[in-house]
């Protein structure tokens, strides 16, 4: 399972933009916790290993009402799920009270925290932390969420003794299978449908299932994991006894999937949070298949809004197979069953690095990369870094200055030429150093070429 990692503070001390940093986004991929307040945020950890999930909080204040007070009662919950805490302050304002009634909730929490020191970008490290010294919660840690400095050093003391997560590969139980998306869209009825048996609870009562499931089984002679998760969704009324960990569950079946299936409901629209949990599925690098439920017995009209909507909303998917389903009377089932198998196998796929070159070569004559302060960018050769998702590593000469529109045809061309269907294709670019780099007095071969010119003369 991942660590969970918890941003307590109080309000105003920059806990969203670290969330930000941390995720290494605007929010855009963030899914929020169902039934609780829109400040509280879930992403994937980016910055220091082992892979983490991050949690962003509302502020904590000691004498707090109304919405407040909700969001003071949703950090304490916060923090009682997570692992990690970190205590953020802020260096301009110094120590205040409320920043030490924050240090004793920590406190009696008995939760590992690190104080993270945020706006220190302009006063000396020691002075910006002294003052929090006296919280009793160790040497802080003096950053710039804002400038992203000292991020790096935070997690590194945050995260270390965290055991780390390997990266799935085929295990003995199969290909794991996480099927995900919002309450009473049909998860549950999938299961039993793939599994022939009423094996897990489903109900039309939404969040029927609170916890993730897993389940053996076998099709067509393939042997499989499915988890079935609690849904994951953004209402007032949720029993927080039972279901306050779905969000957290729901993130770390991703985590732990092979291919995620996402069930989105046809007798509905295609919401935000169907976005937000697909852009989570694909920032993890997870294969994806969509299913597109309850599609029997819907109207003609109703079906060309749920297709423009698809086209519209969910663009950054369209490399995923797209399968209109029941779950309920099994139409459809066996195709995005199929498609699972293919996701994976494309997923996992491993490609020479000749073959990878040449298709680089190709797509280098059928489209150019763009003129840099009038000089060509030259990319010279290609290798695979990595599987699940494939990561195509692209070596050549000023790839810091590639275009992500040009990298979107790249992904296009491997995906199209090895067939990578129902997986995200990273590309990653690498520029050549420079052997004469730091080196005094030694002159390049062009340079010498040069001089020899002039001394003829």
């Amino acid at each position: 399972m991942l660590p969970v990692i918890a941003l307590v503070g109080r309000p105003n001390v920059g806990k969203s933009t670290l969330f930000n940093v941390l995720t290494a986004t605007r929010d855009a991929l963030v899914a929020d916790q169902p039934g609780l307040t829109r400040d509280r945020k879930y992403g994937f950890g980016k910055v220091g290993t082992p892979p983490y999930i991050v949690v962003d909080t509302g502020g904590l204040i000691e004498h707090p009402g109304g919405l407040e007070a909700q969001m003071a009662e949703q950090s304490l919950r916060a923090v009682a799920e997570s692992d990690r805490v970190v205590l953020v302050v802020d260096a301009k304002e110094g120590l205040t009270r409320a920043d030490e009634f924050v240090a004793r909730s920590l406190r009696r929490s008995g939760k590992p925290v690190v104080i993270a020191v945020n706006k220190s970008e302009s006063r000396a490290a020691e002075m910006a932390s002294a003052e929090f010294h006296g919280l009793a919660l160790g040497d802080p840690v003096c950053i710039s969420a804002a400038h992203e400095q000292g991020i790096r050093a935070l997690m590194e003391r945050v995260l270390q003794g965290l055991t780390a997560v390997e990266a799935p590969a085929p295990p003995e139980e199969g290909i794991r299978v996480a099927v995900i998306g919002r309450p009473n869209v049909g998860k549950s009825t999938l299961v039993n449908r793939l599994l022939g048996e009423e094996r897990v609870i489903a109900s039309e009562e939404p969040g029927t299932t609170r916890d993730s499931i897993l389940i053996p089984f076998e099709r067509d002679g393939m042997r499989y994991t499915l988890i079935d998760t609690a849904g994951v969704r953004r209402r007032a009324r949720v029993d927080e006894g039972v279901e306050r960990f779905s969000v957290i569950k729901t993130l770390q079946a991703i985590d732990s999937a092979h291919v995620v299936i996402a069930l989105l409901d046809a007798q509905g629209t295609v919401a935000e949070q169907d976005a937000s949990l697909l852009g989570l599925a694909v920032d993890r690098g997870r294969a994806l298949v969509i299913g597109v439920n309850k599609w029997d017995a819907l109207p003609a009209e109703q079906r060309e809004l749920i297709r423009s909507q698809l086209a519209v909303r969910l663009p950054f998917v369209d490399f995923a197979p797209l399968h209109f389903i029941s779950a309920r009377h099994g139409s459809g089932v066996g195709e995005l069953m199929q498609s699972v198998h293919e996701a994976y196998r494309a997923s996992m796929r491993e490609i020479a690095t000749p073959d990878l070159t040449r298709t680089l070569e190709g797509a280098l004559q059928a489209h150019q990369p763009p003129l840099v302060r009038g000089r060509r960018i030259k990319l010279r050769y290609a290798h695979q870094g990595g599987r699940n998702p494939p990561v195509i590593v692209i070596h050549g000469n000023q790839t810091e200055h590639v275009p992500e529109a040009y990298r979107r045809y790249l992904m296009n061309v491997y995906r199209k030429t090895y067939g990578l269907q129902g997986t995200p294709v990273r590309i990653e670019f690498r520029s050549e150093e420079n052997p004469y780099a730091g080196r005094r007095n030694v002159l390049t071969p062009r340079q010498r070429r040069k001089r020899r010119r002039i001394v003829r003369k």
